[in-house]
């Protein structure tokens, strides 16, 4: 094999595949090596780095805002370290977000790249590999040869159809079962969502745009996936699975004509659901359907129009119930902190977490709470209004806490509150023995919403580490 492509996933706290890695390295695999380190798995980083840096053509690292930038940056200056002359292309989220920044504060990275980029990753390996120049390849920003950068018209969704099969083989996939401890493969049949919700980036990245695999297409491969690495379960890491109905539907059948192989979960939004029949769902769970992501993110209706859902809260309760009947477990995530949010529509939020709560053991509802993240709606008019102020360099970016931080707009008491919240919503969906009691008083302080001298937290924590239930 000839020269080499070196790939690399930075560390984060998850283990789910690296399915971008995969879709940027699968069709390169027939001229180049293909080497992906993922530093999530593997430990002796440097020592990887260095066996394989000699007949590197070009390193892609992929880019998520937040901590694991810091590891990109480390990991980038090592390459430049060992032989500068090696091109490092960053790809991900945050290139497609801040393009351009991301070149400036870092002159370790070479190029960045935007959207979908299957097609503008092997064009720059291309061009790289034969000299040519990038000014050509859309969807991309570059530095040029006198120091200044240079971005090229964006590039349109591309049909996923003709995309090439992935291979997992680029990957150790039992070291990922490992990690998981359990053996979950993870799949994604579309790329883009079409609506246009104002606290999500998606439509700022994809213009609205969207791209998925005919049923045939996922069936075929999640056939041959299943007998050569023999999951158990799928996890679909698509945005918006149920876009086309149909489509899911054609696959569920599929799957249940070959004896329902494995389990798989996958997002959906109410509104989808709510077009679903009973049968729909039905067929959906005889077809493997274990686990459902429903965002609902509000509990009042003007709440959810303000952010642009296209939901009605009764097709939230439509789709729970159906769930409830098949014995769908579902995940409802709700977001409290919203600017100017009203103590109307935290109560309202409170009010339908218990309700969903309440409905099946099956179902969570886990409360976040609003991170101003770029390029959604939201918070482009708060930072318009003066209101908040983003990081303005990618090492302000890399201590951006958009997960665990309680955001700009919670008080110390809304937080304390939810936070309290959170803890009895899963103190009652605790199945062991010896937590039954406690179990019960969640359930009444729940009903109640009553949060008040948190005894049993202290006492839970004594039993086992707090982490597992806060």
């Amino acid at each position: 094999m000839g020269k080499t492509v070196l790939l690399y996933n930075p560390s984060t706290v998850f283990f789910d595949l690296p399915l971008a890695l995969l879709a940027i390295g699968t069709p390169l695999e027939s001229d180049y090596n293909i080497i992906i380190i993922d530093a999530r798995i593997e430990k002796n980083i440097d020592e990887l780095l260095q066996r394989h840096i000699e007949n590197t053509l070009l390193v892609g690292v992929t880019s998520l805002t937040g901590a694991p930038l810091k590891d990109a940056i480390a990991f980038s200056k090592k390459v430049k370290a060992l032989d500068d002359t090696i091109p490092v292309v960053w790809g991900g989220w945050h290139t497609s977000l801040f393009p351009e920044q991301v070149l400036k504060d870092v002159p370790a990275v070479d190029i960045s790249v935007q959207g979908q980029g299957e097609e503008s990753f092997r064009e720059i390996v291309e061009a790289i590999d034969n000299q040519l120049s990038l000014s050509e390849i859309k969807g991309i920003a570059y530095r040029k040869k006198d120091g200044s950068i240079q971005k090229t018209a964006p590039r349109t969704i591309q049909n996923m159809n003709s995309f090439e099969r992935l291979n997992y083989d680029l990957i150790d996939v039992e070291k990922y079962f490992k990690a998981k401890g359990k053996r979950q493969f993870d799949y994604i049949s579309s790329t883009g969502c079409f609506f246009r919700c104002t606290f999500c980036a998606d439509p700022f990245v994809f213009n609205r745009k969207f791209t998925s695999l005919e049923s045939d297409r996922i069936f075929e491969d999640l056939k041959y996936y299943h007998e050569k690495y023999q999951f158990d379960d799928v996890n679909f890491q698509d945005e918006t699975f149920f876009t086309y109905p149909k489509n899911i539907l054609e696959l569920a059948s599929k799957l249940k004509s070959i004896g329902t192989p494995f389990t798989w979960a996958s997002t959906m939004r109410a509104d989808q659901g709510n077009r679903m029949s009973f049968e729909d769902f039905k067929l959906c769970k005889e077809g493997g359907l274990r686990r459902l992501l429903i965002g609902v993110e509000s509990g009042t209706q003007e709440m959810m129009d303000w952010l642009k859902k296209d939901i009605k809260l009764e097709h939230v309760l439509l789709c729970a119930e159906r769930c409830r009947e098949l014995n769908i477990s579902v995940i409802f995530p709700f977001i409290v902190g919203f600017p100017n949010e009203t103590n109307k529509s935290i109560q309202g939020t409170k009010s339908m977490v218990r309700k969903l709560a309440f409905m099946s053991d099956g179902f969570e509802t886990p409360i976040f709470y609003f991170k101003p993240y770029p390029g959604t709606q939201i918070t482009s008019e708060a930072v318009k209004n003066g209101s908040y102020k983003l990081p303005e360099t990618i090492q302000e970016w890399s201590e951006f806490d958009y997960i665990g931080s309680k955001g700009p707009w919670v008080s110390n008491q809304l937080f304390s509150e939810m936070e309290r919240l959170k803890f009895y919503l899963k103190l009652n969906r605790q199945q062991k023995v010896y937590l039954s009691p406690l179990r019960w008083v969640a359930k009444k302080r729940i009903q109640k919403m009553f949060f008040g001298l948190p005894l049993e937290k202290r006492i839970v924590e004594l039993i086992k580490p707090s982490k597992e239930l806060s």
